[in-house]
């Protein structure tokens, strides 16, 4: 592969991780999209980065299990759409004025939360 394209790649899914993780501490961004786009810039660049992300302690399982279609876990759902709801009904009632604006938050509020939910739920097995 071209050095100059690996390069972009891991660029790119380095500043995709890092949107990820800071999607965790403030829901508007999208975590796991950010993680998966992270996880395929990294496995077409390189394979150690690829193998850190999907081997990390903290979000390495939630790419696994998308990955192989297992789901989210009902506590992440909860836990995502909760704080999700939250930081946008404040900022909608108490941060933006434009009623266009509180409108596209609402929007894309309501497509995440349609799109967290209509992932299956990952059973936890004993």
């Amino acid at each position: 592969m071209n050095y100059i394209k690996k390069l972009f790649l891991i660029i790119i899914g380095s500043v995709s991780l890092v949107l990820g993780i800071v999607g965790i501490i403030l829901p508007l961004l999208p975590t796991t999209p950010l993680l998966l786009l992270a996880a395929a810039c990294y496995i077409r660049s390189s394979e150690r980065l690829y193998n850190w992300l999907i081997t990390n302690k903290y979000f390495g399982s939630y790419i696994l299990n998308y990955r192989e279609g297992k789901g989210i876990p009902l506590k992440a759902k909860i836990v995502g759409v909760s704080l999700l709801w939250i930081s946008l009904l404040y900022t909608i009632i108490f941060v933006i004025p434009l009623v266009v604006v509180k409108l596209v938050l609402f929007l894309t509020g309501s497509y995440f939360t349609w799109f967290i939910l209509k992932q299956k739920t990952l059973r936890k097995t004993i």
